[in-house]
């Protein structure tokens, strides 16, 4: 039978590499420092690889960590939206929201997180395509909120925030076994890419800056899902560009002194169904606005409701 992850042990993981201490990881998750570790060690038996490195400097992930990292978030992000979506009230209100891949992985789950601990009783779905597909799709009125890439300065939706691009590669590694010796990936000809699919915003910026240099590049890899990207960079198999905010800490950025082009910076960006939206809808965009467009995430902040107790959203408030 083959072994099963242990969400405790993979959320002790998940709270170590995001505090960088095990004793700081402890007191987010009420467990003493020598709970934790233990929960870490026996995580690494089930996986069989270490995920940490612990010297006097400190604590960093290893290279296999920064791989489970993603998955761990995505399993977790998956057991708190099952369990929430068991223990819902017989009749609740709802919110449909649409929003690419990346967004889905690494800027929605501490959204939905602090919106949940707030209005518990709203139930949203969250479905993942292209920004071009889901503003169609909101306008057929398929979703009640698109959060989405669009280029700087385009009409349409309401402005979040606007996001600076970084071309993305994985780590440097001399003692890589190469043929010819050494050579970083971003230094070859023609340039491999890893990329999301046609149709994505970044994409197309990337692609059409390389163009304007007379960089030669091809199609390493493709796929829908940011931590296939990720992991397909942190592998070797190519270059990627991608939001400042979707680059996970175990990829290097490089720009001009690798020979690459400035890109420009992207809007995301709030697309609403047409008509007067029910109140779940509107609270969930507050919080987008809240907390995507002061750049909140990350930060220790009560959730939304700041220091008082949230209204709770009925299924008679869901229709106003």
């Amino acid at each position: 039978m083959p072994a099963n992850l242990d969400t405790d042990l993979l959320r002790a993981f998940v709270a170590v590499a995001d505090s960088a201490s095990f004793t700081r990881a402890g007191e987010r998750l009420g467990r003493t420092q020598a709970a934790v570790s233990q929960q870490v060690r026996r995580l690494e038996d089930t996986v069989g690889k270490r995920v940490f490195e612990r010297d006097t400097h400190g604590v960093r992930m290893t290279r296999d960590g920064e791989v489970l990292l993603a998955y761990a978030r995505r399993m977790l992000t998956l057991n708190d939206e099952v369990l929430a979506l068991m223990h819902r009230s017989p009749t609740v209100a709802s919110v449909r929201i649409g929003t690419p891949d990346d967004y889905a992985t690494m800027l929605l789950p501490e959204i939905l997180a602090r919106f949940n601990a707030a209005y518990p009783d709203v139930m949203v779905e969250v479905v993942c395509d292209n920004s071009p597909d889901l503003v169609a799709e909101i306008e057929k009125g398929r979703y009640d909120l698109a959060l989405i890439t669009r280029k700087a300065g385009e009409a349409g939706g309401e402005l979040v925030r606007q996001e600076p691009v970084s071309w993305v590669a994985p780590p440097l590694d001399p003692a890589s076994p190469l043929p010819g010796g050494y050579r970083p990936v971003e230094s070859l000809d023609p340039l491999p890419l890893a990329l999301f699919p046609k149709g994505c915003v970044v994409r197309d910026i990337a692609v059409a800056a390389l163009d304007g240099i007379g960089r030669d590049w091809r199609v390493a890899f493709t796929s829908k899902s940011v931590v296939a990207v990720h992991g397909a960079v942190m592998g070797g198999l190519g270059v990627t560009a991608m939001e400042a905010c979707t680059v996970p800490p175990s990829l290097r950025r490089i720009g001009a002194a690798e020979g690459f082009p400035d890109l420009p910076d992207v809007d995301i960006a709030l697309h609403r169904a047409r008509g007067t939206a029910p109140k779940p809808v509107r609270l969930l965009a507050d919080a987008i606005h809240d907390l995507v467009g002061s750049q909140l995430l990350g930060r220790r902040k009560p959730p939304l409701a700041s220091q008082v107790t949230a209204p709770q959203v009925t299924a008679k408030e869901a229709a106003q």
